[in-house]
């Protein structure tokens, strides 16, 4: 009997404990599930931060400034805008975002402040006049996404050598003519001399003034070289000076300073002219009555490196000379093959008052004296 109470006693604790740990596992069950549930719905839950912004006040930060015109000298009145910026780009301070071009000179405007520029008030080549607004100019601001394709109208320069080539071209009837000049001996003389000319006068020898010089002696041998149609009364009018104009190449375009009365100065006097006239030229200091006036133009492309070009007419002249670069060339002399130092040479000329015999013999006075200058003290 006890054998058996033992036995049940013994199912019967078993059993409880049986439950007791399906009912532990189960309680840890419920309570994974609520657990999982929870940090799914947590995660599905968007994150907010606390985020502080600061701004900047815009009295020091893309401040918009407007910039006007600024005086001009007590003669000029008045001049015409060439923008070298346009809207939304980025300029630096100092930095000049235009030009106003007048009769005599040129105004750089420059940015009162780093920023981009925000507006053109004025449209290029437009017309203005002191204190006029040109321009405004975000300060601070950084450069603009947008690309805008420039459109920039022809300044007064610009149009000017436009309307004179083209006037050129449709009144002369342009013939060219051309020769080759051998720069041995004058090449020589140069370096022979360049030490104690430039000791005397302070100015370096080139080869301008030969040409220069060679141009006045051929044109006093070829009068009609020198000479001009009078359209109006269709008359030809001689000239007994020789004013040549000389081309200078600057940024803003062709200008063509004039070396006055050529026939009575030496290499020297030419030499110091053109240098004189050249940082004119160059610092826009330029004036109406420096380029007024020519009878014959020189146009030295060699100073690019050309080799060979066809020059037009500075109307109302009738003729126009072309150096070119000086090169190493083999070439014929005494019936040998030898390597000079060379330069094509071209004489455009108005066939309408210059007749070939003439323009060739003109050419051929040219490359004589450059070859040899003592032609010019013999009179030759």
């Amino acid at each position: 009997m006890s054998f058996w109470l033992s036995l049940c006693f013994s199912r019967s604790f078993i059993t409880q404990a049986i439950i007791n740990l399906m009912l532990c596992l189960f309680i840890v069950y419920f309570m994974c599930v609520y657990f999982v549930h929870v940090t799914d719905v947590r995660l599905r839950q968007p994150v907010s931060f606390h985020t502080r912004y600061f701004q900047t006040s815009a009295n020091h930060r893309d401040e918009l400034l407007t910039v006007k015109t600024p005086a001009f000298a007590e003669s000029v009145t008045e001049g015409d805008v060439r923008w070298e910026k346009a809207v939304g780009d980025t300029v630096a301070e100092d930095e000049v975002v235009c030009e106003i071009e007048t009769d005599k000179t040129s105004v750089p405007v420059p940015s009162p402040a780093a920023g981009v520029l925000e507006e053109l008030l004025v449209e290029d080549g437009g017309r203005v006049e002191g204190g006029m607004a040109l321009f405004k100019i975000r300060k601070g601001a950084g450069p603009s996404s947008v690309f805008i394709c420039p459109q920039v109208k022809m300044n007064r320069m610009r149009l000017r050598i436009a309307q004179r080539l083209k006037e050129a071209q449709n009144t002369c009837a342009m013939l060219t003519t051309f020769n080759e000049v051998d720069m041995s001996n004058i090449t020589e003389m140069r370096a022979f001399h360049k030490d104690a000319f430039l000791k005397k006068h302070n100015i370096k020898l080139g080869f301008m003034s030969a040409f220069v010089k060679a141009s006045a002696y051929a044109l006093a041998d070829q009068p009609s070289v020198n000479a001009v149609i009078d359209e109006a009364t269709k008359e030809i009018v001689y000239r007994d000076y020789v004013d040549i104009s000389v081309a200078v190449s600057t940024p803003k375009g062709l200008v063509v300073p004039v070396i006055r009365n050529v026939e009575t100065m030496n290499f020297a006097d030419i030499e110091k002219t053109i240098n004189a006239l050249g940082e004119k030229a160059r610092s826009n200091q330029l004036a109406v009555e420096d380029m007024d006036g020519g009878t014959f133009t020189i146009s030295n492309g060699g100073v690019f490196g050309s080799m060979f070009g066809t020059p037009i007419i500075n109307p109302p002249q009738s003729a126009i000379l072309g150096m070119h670069g000086i090169f190493q060339r083999p070439v014929a002399i005494n019936g040998k093959v030898e390597i000079r130092p060379m330069m094509y040479v071209a004489l455009t000329y108005d066939h309408r008052l210059v007749d070939g015999r003439e323009a060739v013999t003109f050419l051929r006075k040219i490359k004589a004296v450059v070859e040899d200058p003592r032609v010019v003290l013999l009179d030759m």
